[in-house]
């Protein structure tokens, strides 16, 4: 189906790959394996088909299946899962990648949206994203399979830094578009795991030297963290650094692009904290005597022993861990089925509500969370203050 010889320069490079495929470009598994030493370049393979198993793969359920957010999750996911398989094994210096990749392609159902594909690939210094919209009904399902293959198994050779590529049965009106982020030296070690935390915008501070920290997803940013923070900084009288962790726990690593998105959110005089620190425990051991700055879920999410593996000693040990620090939290209230709710209403463990100092209702409100801004596609809305 594709140049022998195209795949036999694949096996030839030194990168060993690790594929998760979803939705079509499966044919990409098979075309490598088709090939003497197919070994030399792919370590593993998953097609997470059904969507609990693409939930399974992710660590939780996407906003969607077929996007490039979740191609480059997916691909963050196999990148881990090659780092894992090199670590494990005699090959330490070995160059490696992982490709993810999502299809909607012809069905025996009819489809409302296009048929399209998202290719993503991770190295260890770069993000790359491939996204291809076809021309509805020009194709056989075989046809479609085809040109996604192609997509994958150049992102593939792409891996391996091969200048050839490969040419694709595009019509007109149809182009691949394609974006990277090459990562800055910091980031590459955070994913390496050889650095714990980088601040943002760049300086030669290593740790966590700071008084107020305002740790989240931001995914997006709204009014609400904006006007927490300004309401942070006032009662500490101190500038207010955010955080932002690359890893979550059970979900795959934020990935070069995504990081670069987030980060775009905020302007260069506010400092960014980018950390491998995915739990409040791991934050109080980077950022000794700092006050987290979170919301009343947030509060909720560390008491429940529910993230412990329902062992509510080891939640006791986290909060104890975290009060050793000499760390404690600021909480803003937040409404819960329609009700406000501050620090002091939530049934929270006594220790854990020691180390906690409540901003009220009258200080603050926000009823709007990232969860339904990326849910309903709607622009960041002003808190009620």
């Amino acid at each position: 189906m594709f140049p022998p010889e195209f795949i036999q320069q694949i096996h030839a490079a030194p990168c060993r790959t690790v594929l998760a495929i979803t939705g079509g470009g499966s044919s990409a598994i098979s075309e490598l394996l088709a090939q003497p030493g197919a070994s030399r370049t792919l370590w593993d393979a998953v097609v997470p088909y059904h969507s609990a198993a693409l939930a399974e793969l992710l660590g939780g359920t996407p906003e969607g299946n077929c996007t490039p957010r979740v191609a480059r999750a997916m691909a963050m996911k196999s990148y881990q899962r090659a780092q894992h398989l090199r670590d494990t094994g005699d090959s330490d210096k070995t160059s490696i990648a992982g490709v993810g990749c999502t299809a909607s392609l012809v069905s025996d159902r009819p489809k409302k949206g296009d048929h399209r594909a998202h290719v993503a690939l991770q190295t260890h210094d770069a993000t790359h994203c491939w996204s291809l919209r076809m021309i509805k009904d020009h194709r056989s399902r075989g046809e479609e399979e085809t040109l996604v293959t192609g997509l994958v198994l150049q992102a593939v050779a792409t891996a391996c830094k091969l200048d050839t590529e490969l040419e694709l049965d595009l019509v007109k009106n149809e182009r691949v578009e394609h974006e990277r982020v090459v990562a800055p030296v910091e980031w590459c070690k955070l994913l390496a795991g050889s650095l714990r935390a980088t601040r943002q915008p760049s300086t030669r501070d290593a740790t966590g030297a700071t008084v107020a920290l305002f740790p989240g997803a931001f995914h997006p940013r709204h009014a609400g963290h904006r006007r927490m923070a300004e309401i942070a900084g006032r009662l500490v009288s101190e500038e207010i650094a955010h955080e932002l962790s690359i890893d979550n726990v059970d979900k795959p690593s934020l990935d070069f692009m995504e990081i670069e998105q987030r980060l775009a959110q905020f302007s260069t005089d506010e400092p960014v904290w980018l950390t491998r620190a995915a739990t409040f425990a791991e934050k109080a051991v980077l950022f000794p005597g700092s006050l987290f700055v979170i919301g009343a879920d947030t509060i909720v999410r560390i008491a429940d022993p529910q993230y412990y593996g329902q062992d509510p000693r080891a939640r006791d040990q986290a909060i104890a861990h975290i009060a050793d620090q000499g760390c404690r939290f600021l909480v803003f209230g937040r409404v819960v089925s329609g009700e406000f709710q501050s620090a002091s209403e939530l049934k929270l463990p006594a220790d854990l509500l020691a180390i906690c100092q409540e901003v009220s209702e009258d200080e603050f409100r926000d009823d709007v969370s990232s969860t339904e801004l990326r849910r309903n596609h709607l622009p960041p809305a002003e808190p009620v203050v």
